[in-house]
């Protein structure tokens, strides 16, 4: 029987690229025969532990090379960034899971299902990324989403506010119209990939969602007003930008008055 934590802290603490996709593959494979224990016995780590690889080159977003995403260099760029995304967000269901203990086996279930399907995204893109020549880390990249992680290392509630239920949930707002781009331009190959990853983030983004509530009710919190405090206080800039998908929001578990309140900080 091997043990979730263990496995979580090889692939955030010692793994490559291509032992991050296989350990977690493997974990979830684990799962699904019940080879998997949830006991928590071990110290956690700092968040300072955690090891990417030394490629890509990790730029400030100011600093990142501006391209246009109708020439074929920006189509290339703009997967290239979703690579990055995918990838990080591998690690970022392996730290929610690794970092709060204490939970039910659902919730670390949840997270190891999550890490899974963004290991599949991300091999999806990098086979993507090959019809343009490309490899994940031949382009400079950003780690604006791996700072919130380390902004609420200490605060369960605020990583679900920030990441699912802020940084993720952006995708539901902006993919559809991107897919609705190549559609028009009879780019088969790449809607179909986006259509993939943006099913999938509905769910991730639903898990959020349900574990933060549930977390509240656990703390005597009101979620919306919670949510509303994490989101003012953690994210830099003032307010999420809109526009916001009504529809899909609501499928991920986002209450009206949450919209209404996020779609009235924008005016």
């Amino acid at each position: 029987m091997k043990n979730v934590f263990e496995l979580a802290e090889n692939c955030l603490h010692n793994s490559t690229m291509d032992e991050l996709l296989k350990g977690t593959h493997d974990a979830w494979q684990l799962l699904k025969t019940g080879q998997l224990s949830f006991i928590s016995e071990s110290t956690v780590l700092p968040i300072s532990r955690v090891s990417f690889p030394n490629k890509p080159n990790l730029l400030p977003p100011k600093d990142m090379p501006k391209r246009k995403f109708g020439s074929p260099e920006g189509i290339a760029a703009f997967f290239h960034a979703i690579a990055h995304v995918e990838f990080i967000a591998i690690y970022l269901a392996w730290d929610i899971l690794y970092r709060f203990r204490n939970l039910p086996d659902a919730f670390y279930q949840d997270w190891l299902c999550i890490a899974d399907e963004e290991a599949q995204h991300f091999e999806l893109i990098q086979r993507h990324l090959k019809s343009f020549g490309l490899n994940y880390g031949d382009l400079p990249a950003h780690n604006g989403l791996w700072d919130h992680a380390t902004d609420t290392a200490d605060n369960l509630l605020a990583r679900l506010a920030m990441v699912p239920r802020c940084m993720e949930a952006r995708g539901l707002d902006v993919t559809p119209s991107i897919i609705d781009k190549f559609q028009h331009h009879g780019d088969d190959a790449s809607v179909k990939l986006l259509t993939r990853i943006l099913t999938d983030e509905v769910g991730h983004v639903e898990r959020g969602s349900y574990w933060f509530k549930y977390v509240c009710s656990k703390q005597n919190a009101e979620p919306e007003a919670k949510y509303r405090e994490l989101i003012q206080q953690y994210y830099l800039g003032g307010m999420p930008k809109g526009p916001f998908n009504r529809e899909m929001r609501i499928i991920a578990g986002f209450s009206n008055a949450e919209l209404d309140w996020l779609e009235n900080g924008n005016r």
